[in-house]
């Protein structure tokens, strides 16, 4: 196996390392990343790469500052971590990367004085569990449902630890009957979900969905949903927490339908 580095990505940089796993720059998703982090870097945002020689990116990790974190909560005076991956190919998985792209957060959060750092987690495809964190001195200090945790690892004690924002009732009832689709470009996978979502939900429901473009940090913030840069909504209620398959959302569609 060849030696891991970790890089410190730049706007001058990053086309070297992809991201997100995406290295042709013709891809839908990673031309609206670059964009999107481009802006992001100017408000404190940090994305590092594992990196190999010989199997170019293994990793990644992203964090940003609390009070622009593009996730529904409270967390001013923290770091706070976007996402956090280790292991596109097996042989890099279970071997203690996604704990040494950790450690460069703490420290990076040390160094500027913060709090601590926070994550929000869930068990799915799109997110990270508890379990890393848990095992590095990260506590739970808030919930959500259906099954979103927020965990934190305080440098100073007495700090006020972060929160949901909560209110998704209220939040939801800005949506009118139909189907809606909030998505931001901090994933860039969701242009794909969301294109092949909404050809489907045309095609076989005869439903035009309404599409969401979440463009600043605050929006984010202001979503209904604890995952905050990606949510569906059908007649006022969320039918997706989570970036979804096209199969997936048709499975789900169905069940509601018939």
């Amino acid at each position: 196996m060849s030696e891991i580095t970790i890089i410190d990505t730049t706007m001058d940089n990053i086309l070297n390392f992809g991201v997100c796993g995406y290295k042709n720059i013709k891809r839908d998703g990673y031309p609206q990343k670059l964009s999107w982090l481009k802006d992001r870097f100017q408000e404190g945002l940090i994305l590092k790469i594992l990196y190999t020689e010989k199997n170019g990116a293994q990793g990644m990790i992203e964090y940003i500052p609390g009070e622009f974190c593009w996730r529904p909560v409270d967390a001013i005076g923290y770091m706070f971590i976007h996402c956090i991956f280790s292991g596109f190919k097996k042989i890099y998985r279970g071997k203690g990367y996604g704990k040494l792209l950790l450690n460069e957060c703490l420290e990076d959060a040390k160094k500027q004085d913060m709090f601590g750092v926070a994550i929000v987690t869930r068990k799915s495809s799109f997110m990270v569990g508890n379990e890393l964190f848990l095992k590095n001195g990260f506590e739970i200090v808030d919930k959500t449902p259906p099954d979103f945790n927020l965990l934190v690892k305080k440098f100073v004690k007495n700090a006020e630890s972060p929160k949901f924002k909560g209110n998704w009732e209220d939040k939801l009832k800005k949506y009118s009957d139909g189907l809606f689709i909030l998505r931001a470009d901090q994933c860039p996978y969701t242009v794909k979900n969301v294109k092949e979502i909404s050809e489907i939900a045309e095609k076989d429901f005869r439903i035009i969905p309404q599409i969401i473009d979440l463009k600043s940090y605050k929006k984010a913030q202001n979503t209904p949903c604890a995952f905050g840069t990606f949510c569906i909504i059908y007649d006022k209620k969320i039918i997706s927490y989570h970036p979804i398959s096209k199969r997936r959302f048709s499975n789900i569609m169905n069940k509601i339908l018939n």
